[in-house]
């Protein structure tokens, strides 16, 4: 007699759907893993995504008086002024020049501080090098804006002394706006070279000693295990900090910038995060200052799609 019943393939049983009540249950069992996210949950709900309710002002003429949801809408005439104005491309510029210009200094050097500490085989030579260079990340922007104001200073600067010292006329530092940016991108490689190379160290921690063994047992040299062991240990870590650096290219913060700017460098230190701050709490524009600020979030998260995935489909193969 033939089965009248329908065979299931292997695979399609329909799966029981999920009620309420299952995933309350769940909630209730893990409880503790509950409380433990709570306060980072809290945190960025009510700093981070509770005053993403204010950005409207960006499209309002926003009045103190009449609150945000008084104000009149005017679409984009906020933007539209920005774009318009004779500062928008020299603002531009300045943000994209000092943020590529920190990328391509500051990136490699902890890469080459990370491999170079890992070829030291002199515990206390090697603990004192990373201690050196990891304390100037501990520095505040204020200390370091008058460290930098210091050891520049035209009169008593000891880096002017010591240019002077060997024959040379010393460049205004602080003045001249050719040598702002310069100034701004060596001093923040200073103070975080050193710090950026522990996620580097992390990975090459991860390095099997088996394979250079092997290398040097087919006669590798030290340049050459560098080359061909630590440094494709080290590109999916690159290739990620990569991607996140990309995505704050127009994210230049303005406390440094604001406290080492002066009239005589304005034209080259002038950025957009410094404008907004002039612009919203100092003309007291708040309107047009969010508008700004939310072109550069958006452009900022634009760059971090699009080179996330130009990244991801050139490196595809050497990370996964």
């Amino acid at each position: 007699m033939q089965d009248t019943k329908t065979a299931i393939p292997l695979g399609s049983a329909p799966k029981p759907k999920k009620t309420g009540k299952g995933v309350w249950k769940r909630v209730v069992q893990n409880w503790e893993l509950y409380i433990f996210i709570a306060p980072a949950f809290l945190y960025f709900l009510i700093f981070s995504y509770g005053p993403m309710y204010g950005i409207q002002i960006a499209f309002k003429n926003f009045i103190p008086t009449k609150g945000i949801t008084g104000s009149p809408w005017v679409g984009f005439d906020h933007f539209t002024r920005f774009f318009h104005s004779y500062y928008f491309w020299d603002l531009l510029w300045n943000t994209l020049s000092i943020s590529l210009y920190e990328l391509a200094v500051g990136f490699p050097i902890p890469i080459i501080l990370a491999l170079a500490f890992n070829e030291v085989r002199n515990g206390f030579f090697k603990k004192l090098a990373q201690t050196v260079t990891y304390a100037p990340h501990f520095i505040s922007v204020v200390v370091m804006a008058g460290m930098i104001i210091s050891f520049l200073s035209p009169s008593t600067g000891i880096v002017t002394h010591i240019i002077e010292g060997f024959g040379f006329k010393s460049p205004d530092f602080l003045t001249d706006p050719r040598w702002f940016k310069t100034m701004y991108v060596l001093s923040g490689v200073w103070q975080s070279a050193g710090w950026g190379t522990i996620i580097y160290l992390a990975a090459l921690s991860g390095v099997d000693p088996g394979l250079h063994e092997a290398a040097i047992i087919d006669g590798a040299s030290r340049f050459q295990r560098i080359r061909h062991i630590n440094i494709p240990t080290l590109v999916p870590t690159m290739t990620i900090l990569l991607i996140l650096n990309m995505g704050s290219l127009l994210g230049v913060g303005f406390e440094k910038i604001l406290l080492l700017q002066n009239p005589l460098n304005m034209s080259s230190s002038d950025v957009i995060s410094t404008f907004v701050y002039r612009s919203g709490l100092v003309d007291a524009q708040y309107s047009f200052s969010t508008a700004i600020g939310l072109f550069n979030s958006v452009i900022n998260c634009v760059l971090l799609i699009v080179v996330n995935q130009i990244v991801r489909r050139t490196s595809e193969n050497s990370l996964w």
